[in-house]
């Protein structure tokens, strides 16, 4: 049975990615970070008491700016392969803690690779290393953005994943690590956070179509970016450590949509009129931010064999029937006595929404 480690097991990319891996018979180990609250709630429907014979999924408390419990992490996992998807990811909030943002992002990625090197020659194995890279890295390089494309950041999140990148990169040339980089353009999903663009407009679409509330504010509308479902987007994780040699692949839909566009279809298919619920505010604008961001995955399709599978509108279609649902749920408990009054004639929503 082959062994994985997951940081940032517990975010949308780390949970697709368990589920998979479970799914082709992997042991999967997870690295957590402590809190007050429970904050697994997207791995619940994988997790199982580790004291249930054939549980194959462990989870151990740890963080990447801490560099003695990834050793002892490593030591108890003992992996075949590492997935490092943990980062403080939300860009508008690199430009409020960039100093955080480039520990975890950047020098976090340098502490797990030295942590996992050291492991290595102790364990005398071989150990994949995959590294999630992101799109925002190429910034204000125009599109459409390849491998070859220059890293251009706008956000001190961009620059920690791009100080990553070539972390990761020297690690491969100078001890002769198996390391790649996965440059994903955005991928979206219902288990997306709901602070992040995508997710807080087809959050309020659903709750506005059941009269919970009345406006979205958004930012720059106009901002275009590569949308692909974050489902598939973990396969192409997987297909990278299962090559004979190791590279560095951008993985996107290679087409693009504005933010705009995003509201406008996610609305309209609730029948609701985008432009009467949506309003600007200057707050939501970064300081810098890349204007088009469109990649080229033709080098992940050569040689990973990889295909996104879920388009544009079926993406949207799915985040708006997921929070829709959650908003239904949440106009039932608040007629039940549970909140303010839901008007009555809001309530009747059929189990698809119209025009999807």
């Amino acid at each position: 049975m082959r062994r994985a480690l997951i940081t940032g097991i517990t975010g949308q990319d780390g949970s697709y990615l368990a589920e998979l891996l479970i799914g082709k018979g992997y042991e999967v180990h997870g690295v957590i970070r402590r809190a007050s609250t429970f904050n697994t709630s997207r791995i619940d429907r994988i997790y199982r008491d580790p004291h249930e014979k054939g549980t194959k999924l462990f989870l151990h408390y740890g963080d990447l700016s801490d560099g003695t419990c990834i050793r002892k992490i490593l030591r108890r996992a003992r992996p075949d392969e590492v997935y490092n998807l943990a980062a403080q990811s939300h860009v508008k909030v690199s430009f409020e803690q960039p100093e955080y943002t480039a520990d975890i992002v950047a020098t976090g990625a340098l502490r797990l690779l030295e942590a996992l090197r050291d492991y290595m020659e102790a364990a005398g194995t071989e150990v994949r290393f995959y590294q999630a890279g992101s799109s925002e890295m190429f910034g204000a390089s125009p599109p459409p953005q390849r491998e070859d494309t220059p890293f251009r950041p706008r956000s001190p999140y961009a620059v920690s994943k791009a100080a990553a990148f070539w972390h990761v990169v020297n690690y491969r040339e100078a001890y002769g690590m198996f390391a790649a980089n996965g440059i994903l353009f955005n991928h979206e999903s219902p288990r997306r956070g709901e602070t992040f663009v995508t997710r807080k407009i087809t959050r309020a679409a659903g709750r506005i179509r059941l009269g919970l509330q009345d406006k979205v504010f958004l930012g720059n509308l106009e901002a275009r970016r590569d949308w692909g479902f974050a489902g598939d987007y973990a396969e192409a994780m997987w297909l990278m450590l299962q090559r004979e040699t190791p590279g560095d692949y951008v993985i996107a839909t290679g087409e693009s949509h504005s933010v705009r566009e995003f509201a406008e279809a996610a609305f309209g298919m609730l029948g609701l009129n985008w432009e009467k619920h949506v309003e600007i505010d200057p707050r939501y604008f970064r300081p810098s931010d890349p204007e088009h961001l469109r990649g080229d995955p033709s080098k992940a399709m050569r040689e990973l064999g990889w295909r996104p599978k879920v388009g544009f509108r079926e993406l949207v279609k799915m985040m708006v029937e997921h929070d829709l649902e959650l908003a239904r749920r949440e106009a039932i408990l608040k007629r039940s006595g549970c909140g303010p009054e839901v008007p009555p004639e809001t309530m009747d929503v059929p189990g698809r929404p119209p025009g999807g």
